[in-house]
């Protein structure tokens, strides 16, 4: 650990200016300038350089950018299909649950609209969210409250509330779709009147 703090210092930016001001002071004395008290001269430039050198900047964390983000959002996807085939639904609302995963599988596969949606972050944590909490979220509390629901009958069935957790889901989904094909429309419009105006 001392050895590599060493290097780090010799490496440094403070050792760099002070290594370069110490220079300096060697050809002060080897042009006279220094006289008897040389040592005094560099190493009191050395250190000058040292101290006006800039401080060394840790280096930012090396996050995900949002395509590698988006490749892990199509794992826990794929995980999110598994758990979703294996939930008992009512016909309406396995249809319901199988139109929002089509859309959000049709934005997530790789390609130009992949490329398009890792250009903004916000629309990759809504699928990831979508995908990690919201829709797994709903199906589980669904399953729960519908076994509670069959103990007191009587009660509002569950159903209806899992009906429009799907449907705001899926307007969530459209939305970020919409976003989308506005994104690549404005891009068309811009070529366009780029390519009116060069003529």
């Amino acid at each position: 650990m001392a050895t590599s703090k060493v290097l780090g210092y010799l490496e440094s930016r403070k050792n760099l200016a002070g290594g370069t001001c110490g220079l300096l002071g060697l050809v002060l004395t080897f042009t006279g300038v220094a006289g008897p008290y040389w040592p005094v001269v560099v190493a009191g430039l050395y250190g000058a350089g040292a101290l006006i050198a800039p401080p060394e900047r840790p280096a930012p964390p090396d996050f995900p950018d949002p395509s590698a983000q988006l490749g892990a959002v199509r794992k826990d996807f794929a995980k999110l299909g598994t758990y979703l085939a294996d939930v008992d639904l009512p016909p309406a609302l396995r249809t319901r649950v199988t139109e929002l995963t089509e859309l959000l599988g049709a934005l997530l596969d790789p390609g130009w609209v992949a490329e398009v949606l890792a250009q903004d972050p916000e629309a990759v944590h809504t699928l990831s969210r979508a995908v990690r909490q919201d829709i797994p979220e709903a199906v589980d509390t669904f399953v729960r409250t519908r076994w509670w629901t069959r103990l007191t009958p009587g009660t509002e069935p569950p159903e209806q509330h899992l009906d429009r957790q799907l449907t705001l889901l899926r307007e969530e989904a459209e939305h970020l779709a919409s976003a989308l094909r506005d994104t690549e429309a404005r891009r068309q419009e811009t070529h366009t009147r780029y390519l009116e105006d060069r003529s």
